[in-house]
C-alpha cells in the first residue's frame, strides 16, 4: 500500500468499512447535484435517489435490531457523513427522514409505534421534522405550538395559536412528507406539561393536504436546492390520543398525565439528548464536504501555475508559501476534526447501543456534540469559502463544483441550533458539571447556574488519558521557542486555557447567581463572549487529545510519522490564532511568541513535498470530485 493509503486506513476509523463501501457503491449510483434541473425536477431526482440508497443497507443501521434494523448507530452516522461527499441535498434529506424523523419515532416512541419503523425505513412512510417555529428556532422550551387533549373524543387537538408559531424550514414537508413530527407544547386537564413530540398526518396517500394543515414552500434557499423546506400550520387539526409519542410523558384516556421523569425541564432535555445522533451527523457531514472542497483546492494548487523567472516554467500555487498558509492549516484542521468525530461517533455509538446509557456519560456527550458541530460547521463554511477563492475565478464556475458547495454547506451553522448557542450550551455543562437540575438554555435560566467542581470537568479525560498524561508529564519546563514543538507542551497549554477560562467565567456567573432581575442578567449578558470563548477552548484541547489518540493507534509508522507533523500544524496554528490571549496571560513569553509564525512556517515548507498524498489521504475518490478544471489541466 502507498502512504496515501495508510493515512487514509488511519483516519477512517472504526467503520472504514463502511467508508469504502459507500466510495464505491455512491460513485456508481451518480449522485452529483444537476445545475440543470429546475426546483421541482430537483427534488424529484434526490427522491428517487433516497429510495435507491435503501438496498445498501445504511438507513437500517441506525435502528434497533427488534425494530427491524441493523442495530448499528456507528454505521448510520458515517454513512450519512458519506453521502455529504456526493450530494448534500440527498444527505440532508436522508437525515432528515431516517435520522430526525425515523429518530423521533423509535426514541420518543414506545412500543404502539414500532410498527411504523420498518415502513419508514424502506420509504413506504416518508415524513418530516416540525421542531423549528418562525418566533422561537433555539428557544424550543418556549415553541408556541400546542397540543390539547379533548377527553371526551380522546384526541389531542394541534393549533398554531400565532403566526410566529408556523413551523417553518422543514425538510419534506413542502412536496414529499405526509407524516410530520410535531413539536407541541402539551395541555391536558387545563395544565401545561411542557414541549413533547406527536405524529401528525399531513397528506393522504394521494399527496393531497389534510384539511386544518396549512403547508407553504420555501421555495428556492441559498443552497440544496434538491430539499424541498416547507412551512406548516394547524388549524385545530385532531390526532388519535396515541399519536403522543409517549416515551417521556403519556395521557390516559380521562386526560391524566404521567411522566417518569417529574422535573419539566429534565424531561425535555432527556427528550433532546436521545437525539444528539442528528447533530453529530450535521457536524461530520459539514466536515465531509470540507474535505470534498479541500481536495478539489489541493489538486487544483498541484496543477496550476502562476508568475515565475523569465524563461524558467511558471510556479505551481502549491509552492508559493502564501498559497501553503491558506491551504495547509485548513488541511491540518480537517484531519484534526476527523480524528475527533471518529472519537465521538465510537463513544455515541457504545452509548447508544447500552441497555440503560451512563446518564452522566450522555450528557458529557451532547456537550462534546454541541461544541464540536460548532466549530466543525464554522470550519466548513471556512475552508470551502477559501478553497473557492484559492481556485480563483474557475472556482467560482458551477461545473468546479465549490461554489454549490459554499451554498449547500451555508445553513449547517445553525441546523440543530445556531453555533454561539451551541458552544453556550456546552460551557453551561462545563461549567455546572453537569448538574442533575438542569435549567434552560434561556439567559435567566442560564444565570442560576453557580460551578462546581471546575478543575475536575477540565480535567476529564478522553480514552487515551493515560498517553496524554505521560505526554504532559514529559514536556520541558521551560525552555525556548523549540518547546512548542513539543506534543506535550502544546497539549498543556491548550489545558492550562481551558481550565482559566473555565474558573474565571465560573466567577464571574456566581456574582449573577447572587443578583436578581435585570442585574442578573447584565452579569450573564457581559459574560457572553467568556462563555463562548470556554466552549472554543475546550473544543481545541479534545480536539488536540483526539487527534494523538489517533496517531497513536496508527499501524504504519510512516504515515503515522506525517500525521505527527500534520497534529503539529494544527496545533500551532490555534495557537497562533489565539496567541493575544496566551501572551496576555502569561502563557507564552514575548520571545516564544516570536517564533510561532516561524515555526509553524517551518512545518508547512515541511507538509509541502506531502500536499498530495495528504489529499489522497482524505478519502475523496478523484473521479468523484466532480471538478471540470481538474480535468482540464
Amino acid at each position: 500500500m502507498t502512504l496515501s493509503d495508510e493515512v487514509r486506513i488511519a483516519l477512517d476509523g472504526k467503520w472504514r468499512h463502511v467508508r469504502e463501501q459507500s466510495r464505491t457503491e455512491l460513485a456508481a449510483m451518480e449522485l452529483a447535484y444537476d445545475l440543470d434541473l429546475d426546483i421541482d425536477a430537483a427534488r424529484e431526482r434526490t427522491l428517487r435517489q433516497l429510495h435507491g440508497l435503501v438496498p445498501t443497507g445504511v438507513p437500517a443501521a441506525g435502528f434497533r435490531t427488534e425494530h427491524g434494523g441493523g442495530g448499528d448507530p456507528g454505521m448510520a452516522v458515517t454513512g450519512i457523513e458519506m453521502l455529504a461527499q456526493f450530494d448534500l441535498s440527498l444527505m440532508v434529506k436522508a437525515g432528515v427522514q431516517w435520522g430526525l424523523f425515523g429518530g423521533a419515532v423509535e426514541n420518543l416512541g414506545t412500543e404502539r409505534h414500532r410498527d411504523l419503523i420498518p415502513r419508514l425505513i424502506e420509504l413506504d412512510l416518508v415524513g418530516c421534522y416540525a421542531m423549528t417555529e418562525i418566533g422561537h428556532g433555539s428557544n424550543v422550551q418556549h415553541l408556541e405550538t400546542t397540543a390539547t387533549y379533548d377527553a371526551e373524543t380522546q384526541e389531542f387537538v394541534v393549533d398554531s395559536p400565532t403566526p410566529s408559531a408556523t413551523k417553518d424550514y422543514i425538510g419534506n414537508a413542502a412536496a414529499h412528507a405526509t407524516v410530520a413530527a410535531v413539536y407541541a407544547q402539551l395541555v391536558t386537564r387545563g395544565e401545561n406539561h411542557g414541549v413533547h413530540c406527536f405524529l401528525v398526518p399531513i397528506r393522504d396517500d394521494q399527496g393531497q393536504v389534510l384539511e386544518g394543515v396549512e403547508v407553504g414552500d420555501d421555495r428556492h434557499k441559498g443552497g440544496l436546492g434538491g430539499v424541498d423546506n416547507g412551512r406548516l400550520a394547524f388549524h385545530q387539526v385532531r390526532i388519535p390520543r396515541v399519536n403522543l409519542l409517549n416515551k417521556y410523558g403519556d395521557v390516559a384516556e380521562d386526560g391524566t398525565y404521567s411522566s417518569p421523569i417529574d422535573d419539566v425541564n429534565r424531561r425535555f432535555f432527556s427528550m433532546l439528548g436521545t437525539l444528539v445522533r442528528g447533530r453529530i451527523s450535521v457536524g461530520g457531514s459539514a466536515l465531509a464536504a470540507a474535505e470534498v472542497a479541500l481536495s478539489i483546492a489541493g489538486r487544483y494548487a498541484l496543477q496550476r501555475r502562476q508568475f515565475g523567472q523569465e524563461g524558467e516554467p511558471e510556479v505551481l500555487l502549491a509552492d508559493y508559501r502564501l498559497h501553503q498558509r491558506r491551504l495547509l492549516p485548513l488541511l491540518a484542521r480537517s484531519y484534526a476534526y476527523r480524528f475527533a468525530q471518529n472519537q465521538q461517533v465510537s463513544r455515541m455509538d457504545r452509548l447508544q447501543r447500552a441497555t440503560e446509557p451512563d446518564a452522566q456519560q450522555q450528557r458529557e456527550l451532547e456537550g462534546r456534540a454541541a461544541g464540536l458541530k460548532a466549530i466543525m460547521t464554522w470550519h466548513a463554511s471556512r475552508a470551502i469559502n477559501e478553497s473557492r477563492e484559492m481556485c480563483g475565478g474557475a472556482g467560482y464556475l458551477a461545473e468546479n463544483r465549490l461554489t454549490v458547495l459554499r451554498g449547500d454547506i451555508d445553513v449547517f451553522t445553525t441546523f440543530e441550533g445556531d453555533n454561539h448557542v451551541m458552544l453556550q450550551l456546552l460551557s453551561k455543562e462545563l461549567l455546572t458539571s453537569y448538574a442533575k437540575e438542569v435549567g434552560g438554555l434561556d439567559p435567566f435560566g442560564m444565570v442560576r447556574f453557580v460551578a462546581e467542581t471546575v478543575a475536575d470537568t477540565v480535567r476529564e479525560r478522553t480514552a487515551a488519558s493515560q498517553l496524554i498524561q505521560r505526554l504532559i508529564d514529559a514536556a520541558p519546563a521551560g525552555g525556548d521557542a523549540h518547546d512548542l514543538l513539543d506534543r506535550g507542551t502544546q497539549l498543556s497549554l491548550f489545558e492550562d486555557r481551558e481550565q482559566h477560562l473555565i474558573e474565571t467565567a465560573a466567577r464571574r456567573l456566581q456574582r449573577a447567581a447572587k443578583a436578581k432581575g435585570e442585574e442578573a442578567f447584565r452579569i450573564f449578558n457581559d459574560a457572553q463572549d467568556h462563555l463562548i470563548r470556554c466552549g472554543r477552548a475546550h473544543v481545541d484541547r479534545v480536539v488536540l487529545e483526539a487527534f494523538t489518540a489517533g496517531i497513536a493507534r496508527c499501524e504504519d509508522e510512516e504515515a503515522a510519522d506525517l500525521l505527527r507533523q500534520v497534529c503539529t500544524v494544527y496545533a500551532l496554528s490555534v495557537i497562533e490564532d489565539d496567541l493575544a490571549w496566551f501572551m496576555a496571560h502569561n502563557r507564552i513569553s514575548d520571545q516564544r511568541a516570536k517564533a510561532v509564525t516561524q515555526l509553524l512556517n517551518e512545518q508547512l515548507a515541511e507538509l509541502r513535498p506531502h500536499l498530495l498524498t495528504l489529499v489522497e489521504g482524505l478519502g475523496v475518490p478523484e473521479e468523484t470530485l466532480g471538478a471540470a478544471m481538474l480535468l482540464k489541466q
